[in-house]
């Protein structure tokens, strides 16, 4: 199985600059992996790798989502 990558830059949405995500601590569980980091102009950039829903819920937490089993 493929290690993720420990950083990813992406396009900020407001400034059009780069922005590099970190990929964040989770639970050895293999159906999500998050990335997430700031923007020099301070929006958050949020990413996730793995199932749709997860992912969905994870994006659409603002940076507050915890994961648990």
């Amino acid at each position: 199985m493929l290690k993720a990558p420990r950083t990813l830059t992406f396009k900020c949405a407001k400034c059009a600059k780069a922005v590099q995500v970190s990929l964040q601590k989770v639970s050895a569980c293999s159906h999500i992996t998050p990335y997430s980091g700031v923007c020099a102009c301070g929006e958050v950039k949020l990413h996730a790798i793995g199932q749709p829903e997860a992912v969905q819920a994870y994006l659409a937490s603002n940076g507050l989502w915890t994961h648990h089993h």
